[in-house]
């Protein structure tokens, strides 16, 4: 089995492929990607996808890699709309499953036009390769089968490569390898 840099160059190769941002291959199935990891090298795949992101500029290779941290977003909403205090109140009286809905509620996690997928949405350059990191750190507020689910039905002209630590075989998703998060199907494996 390849180690995780030999995983991480591979990865940077594929995305620099033509065919890859042009969704060759996949049967005209939108570029849908997971790249998983041991969730103990969080730090070293953090690293890598912020090099990849100074060293891919659009000028040089014609598409730009637009890095999306999921739980960032949750929390500059949460500050934006004045509820960080909020919950954490909320959570102190209600508990953790209370706040997870409440958030769910105000940032339409459940849906297409929730305040994350308008965001990815609208800052997605059109030659991008959109990259989702942060879903360890959003745990358990955001569900990242809910957020392909939703993305995939409003981002279909750039790939999407979710950089997932935990195990994805293609069907299941299974958070920090422990969490079954739940089946996905429609991402293919970046890298094996």
């Amino acid at each position: 089995m390849a180690s995780l840099e030999e995983r991480l160059d591979k990865a940077e190769q594929m995305i620099k492929m033509p065919g890859f941002r042009q969704n060759k291959g996949l049967g005209n199935e939108v570029g849908y990607y997971v790249f998983d990891y041991p969730p103990e090298q969080e730090l070293i795949v953090r690293e890598r996808i912020e090099y990849m992101k100074k060293k891919n500029a659009k000028s040089f290779d014609g598409f730009e890699i637009v890095v999306f941290d999921l739980y960032d977003l949750i929390i500059d909403t949460l500050e934006q709309e004045g509820y960080m205090d909020q919950c954490y109140l909320f959570e102190k009286k209600k508990g953790i499953d209370r706040i997870v809905k409440a958030v769910g509620n105000l940032l339409k996690i459940d849906n297409d036009d929730g305040t994350i997928i308008k965001h990815i949405q609208e800052h997605t350059p059109k030659e991008a390769v959109i990259f989702l990191t942060g879903i360890g750190k959003c745990y358990p507020l955001l569900r990242s089968h809910k957020v392909l689910n939703n993305l995939h039905q409003v981002i279909d002209r750039v790939p999407v490569v979710m950089f997932y630590p935990g195990k994805y075989d293609g069907q299941a998703l299974v958070l920090f390898s422990k969490i079954k998060d739940d089946n996905y199907y429609r991402a293919f494996r970046l890298v094996d």
